[in-house]
């Protein structure tokens, strides 16, 4: 039981009993790249020296699925990474980390398959096929609620990808995510699933974070996570929100979901910057929508760039195509759009990319507006380091409803579209297409006084504003002058 008189209590004392988020590392606080997917090591290279031809800040870069021969390898396959080890060497020396995903499945054609079964080291069906997902060819789940599971994968990880470099993980399908939801058919060491089902991305996260520690790696974990239990934040869950669309409606979501996984004791919250699915690059209504994007995601615990995205007219000419290491075409997907299909040199098929996503990917006011933001992210920092250390000394979400800070205020309580980053700087998103302005409820009373970090003017709480959002501004507010050093970092970073 952890009542409060306030919901800063509540939380509080909810952290002190499932658990406090670790320390997050300096390289937590910056810019994340990724998108679906960089196939082979040499794009990797080529985008971390893009960031720093054109001079653009980057902390962590992100090697997503399918860079493995079969699921449950927990490798890196040779043709396509010939040395990563290498490869983070290099991305290291220019001051960026790397992620690599990892996914809980095993393909029944994994090398690692066979043992993994005799030792039961697998989940286990109570009728029919074996089998708990078809993505890309047939497989099952490591049971991590079995610690000798989990020691196992752990090991192979540790092997295959820590000790050459790699320098944090990207646990995803940590629901998991089963072919068919029938939960009264799968047993896990710990019990039925239908039992004890919700446990899993906890367990799967534990494995990670406690194969870190014993590495060496404290004060330096993250574990990007689709899932998580109720105390998955003492294991470093990086939660992010999932496949989510590409739409205004599902940006609005997204600050709800941050202010949720705060209140539900879980602070290191993200996003996929522009939503996941089939942003088209060439699409200026796409466009609108990243920039918007962009600026919410500045304000989250964790920036990060990833996505699914597509071409609507493929390019035969597209100078990118001709750098790529193994034969390549391009296919015609759902909707006329396009993306890039991998093969082998052997010509087999390997799981598709989608289309570029980097900052200059959708043109220069893009790049420019995005720049601008990222900037203000690292300008930011001793802001950032301060919330963070919140999170983990006392339990305090990053990502606060605005009745958080303002529990009198019952206005405060209903409002789900602008929230507290911190204690001190409010933010208003502009999660309507075509908006170039927006209402805002600053809260408080008479005494309350906010400041318009974009014109400086200054306004009372407990009232309704009209303020102006351009395509290139997102209202930001500082409560009784606290701007943080946010002020200059916009006036700089807008210069």
């Amino acid at each position: 039981m952890t009542a409060g008189s306030s919901p800063r209590a509540v939380v509080r004392r909810y952290a002190d009993v499932t658990g406090h988020a670790p320390v997050m590392p300096e390289w937590g606080l910056g810019f994340w790249q990724c998108k679906l997917r960089y196939w082979n090591q040499r794009q990797v290279e080529d985008v971390v020296e893009g960031f720093r031809r054109r001079g653009i800040p980057l902390d962590v870069v992100v090697v997503d699925f399918f860079h493995w021969p079969h699921m449950g390898d927990y490798r890196f396959e040779d043709e396509f990474w010939p040395d990563p080890e290498g490869m983070c060497e290099r991305l290291h020396a220019q001051g960026v980390k790397v992620m690599v995903s990892v996914w809980p499945q095993v393909a029944l054609s994994s090398e690692n398959y066979d043992l993994m079964r005799q030792n039961n080291l697998l989940i286990h069906a109570e009728k029919g096929e074996d089998i708990a997902m078809m993505c890309w060819e047939p497989c099952t789940f490591v049971d991590v609620t079995n610690p000798e599971a989990r020691r196992f994968v752990w090991d192979l990880c540790k092997h295959n990808y820590a000790d050459k470099g790699v320098d944090a993980f990207w646990l995803d399908e940590a629901e998991p995510e089963y072919g068919t939801y029938d939960f009264a058919n799968y047993r896990y060491y710990a019990g039925p699933n239908v039992e004890v089902g919700n446990i899993y991305p906890l367990e799967y996260n534990r494995g990670f974070y406690e194969g870190q520690l014993e590495a060496g790696r404290e004060g330096r974990i993250v574990n990007l996570t689709r899932c998580a239990w109720a105390g998955s934040q003492r294991y470093g869950a990086l939660v992010w929100s999932g496949d989510v669309g590409s739409s205004f409606q599902d940006l609005k979501a997204q600050i709800t979901c941050a202010i949720h996984m705060g209140m539900a004791g879980i602070p290191w919250f993200t996003t996929d910057m522009g939503g996941f699915h089939d942003g088209d690059i060439e699409d200026p209504q796409f466009k609108e929508l990243f920039i918007r994007w962009s600026q919410f995601s500045c304000f989250l615990p964790v920036m990060r760039n990833h996505g699914n995205r597509s071409l609507s007219h493929p390019h035969a000419d597209d100078p990118s195509l001709a750098a790529l290491d193994a034969p390549h075409e391009r296919l015609l997907k759902e909707e006329g759009e396009f993306k890039e299909i991998v093969r082998a040199q052997d010509g087999s098929p390997r799981f598709y990319s989608g289309a570029d996503n980097e900052p200059w990917s959708m043109g220069k006011e893009v790049e420019a507006i995005l720049v601008k933001y990222i900037t203000i992210r690292n300008k930011m920092r001793p802001y950032l380091r301060e919330l963070f250390d919140q999170a983990h000394k006392d339990g305090d979400p990053i990502v606060r409803g605005l009745f958080y800070e303002f529990p009198q205020d019952h206005r405060a309580a209903r409002l789900s579209d602008e929230y507290m980053f911190g204690p001190d700087i409010l933010v208003a998103p502009v999660v309507q297409a075509g908006a170039r302005s927006r209402e805002v409820y600053l809260p408080g009373g008479e005494e309350t006084i906010w400041e318009n970090l974009s014109d400086g003017q200054i306004y009372h709480g407990g009232a309704w504003e009209t303020v102006e959002a351009p395509l290139d501004v997102i209202p930001l507010f500082a409560r009784q002058g606290k701007d943080q050093g946010l002020r200059k970092a916009i006036q700089e970073a807008s210069a």
